[in-house]
């Protein structure tokens, strides 16, 4: 009588064979789906018009043999040719199913796609999808051109229109990517935007590199906004970059600013000795989580007090935001945690950089952006909807909104 390892080892290859035996079964059906969806779409152009009119417009000359990768693997198509009659002549029938000169499945790519977003190099993208290639290639030179798509989708969306949206706040922040220009790997900063819509999501609606983080080229970003449909912003939420400062208040004059309270406390303990910073820290949380606005400003006469002579460059630091890094208490309390920072473009920076941390650098600007807006655009890095969003109707004073807006 057998014993249970041995009977175990003797149904390993009944299980393999029952394996191959659906995987083949699953290629022959979608073969089989394609095959026939081919020859529906085929049916259709050349039978249309003999039941209209009875006009030939072209007829079929034999079949090809084409191989593709689908999501369930490698397969081998024979598929109808045609000729259709045109004003300029013959032409050779395309597919809209199969397009012309393909290898894989729309579904295959985007699976190619979503391992580079997450970090794969060509060697590991290969071997992530051996199950489904089957031995066919899939070289640099193809992945590469499945990652050109993102190139041609970000120009898109760096050019779309803006004034659909509706918008009653802006993140506006700067972060360094390296970036190899000119022969050398140079730190670029790459300033990003970040909208909220009246009914509480947050969008990215900006993302360039810049020599800089100067007012010209703020300002340059902040126009484009405007020139692409954002209406002037009731709130902006920002760094604290004085390029960036000048460059809101031309564009947006009327805006509010709310100047981020984490930056603050960085710079701030630039100015004291380590032996300080937990004090320095606390009391300046004593004014940024206070209870309400008049007891920061109370907290924030403690502060000068106590630190003007033991620390004037911190107290110079804080004095001057003036009162720009507390605008967050005029809101209501379910908002403050969202309007007292810039965290939503933080958070962005931080996913990004777990990335491409071991790529170390990119080769062009236009490959970094690519990037960071694939990440975006995949659903790889999402953003929080506003905390306290049913609070906006009373902070902007904005028409309720709908059922499907809340939604």
């Amino acid at each position: 009588m057998p014993t249970l390892p041995q009977k175990a080892a003797a149904d390993k290859p009944a299980d393999r064979d029952w394996a191959a035996a659906l995987q083949a079964e699953m290629l022959t059906v979608v073969r089989q789906a394609i095959e026939h969806l081919v020859g529906a779409e085929l049916a259709a152009v050349l039978g249309l018009p003999y039941a209209r009119d009875g006009v030939r417009v072209g007829y079929r000359h034999g079949s090809k043999v084409r191989p593709i990768t689908s999501p369930v693997g490698a397969v081998t198509l024979t598929v109808p040719r045609a000729r259709l009659q045109t004003g300029a002549g013959t032409t050779e029938w395309q597919s809209q199913v199969l397009p012309a000169y393909a290898r894989r499945m729309r579904q295959v790519n985007e699976a190619v796609l979503q391992a580079y977003l997450c970090g794969a190099n060509p060697r590991r993208i290969r071997g992530a999808l051996r199950p489904l290639l089957q031995g066919r290639a899939l070289s640099k030179s193809a992945i590469s051109r499945i990652v050109q798509g993102l190139k041609a989708q970000l120009e898109t969306w760096r050019t779309r229109t803006l004034a659909d949206l509706e918008l009653v706040a802006l993140y506006l922040d700067g972060f360094h990517l390296r970036v190899r220009l000119g022969g050398r790997v140079s730190p670029v900063p790459v300033l990003a935007v970040l909208g909220v819509q009246r009914n509480g999501p947050k969008v990215l609606v900006h993302l360039s590199l810049r020599g800089s983080e100067s007012t010209d080229a703020w300002t340059a970003v902040c126009e484009d906004l405007a020139a692409r449909g954002v209406r002037a912003p009731q709130l902006c939420v920002i760094a604290g970059s004085k390029g960036l400062r000048t460059a809101v208040e031309r564009t947006w004059p009327a805006a509010a600013i709310q100047r981020c309270t984490v930056h603050k406390l960085r710079n701030r303990l630039t100015h004291a000795p380590r032996r300080l910073h937990d004090e320095l820290r606390a009391d300046y949380h004593a004014i940024v989580f206070a209870e309400d606005g008049s007891a920061a400003r109370r907290a924030y006469v403690a502060f000068l007090k106590k630190w003007t002579r033991g620390c004037p460059g911190a107290v110079a630091s804080l004095e001057e935001a003036g009162p720009e890094w507390l605008t967050f208490f005029r809101y209501p309390r379910s908002q403050w945690k969202s309007w007292r920072t810039t965290n939503s473009i933080e958070r962005l920076y931080l996913e990004f950089r777990r990335r491409v941390k071991t790529q170390g650098s990119f080769p062009t600007a236009d490959a970094a952006l690519a990037l960071l807006y694939g990440l975006v655009a995949s659903g790889q890095i999402c953003f929080r909807k506003l905390e306290g969003w049913p609070d906006l109707v009373v902070t902007f004073s904005l028409p309720p909104a709908t059922t499907e807006e809340a939604a």
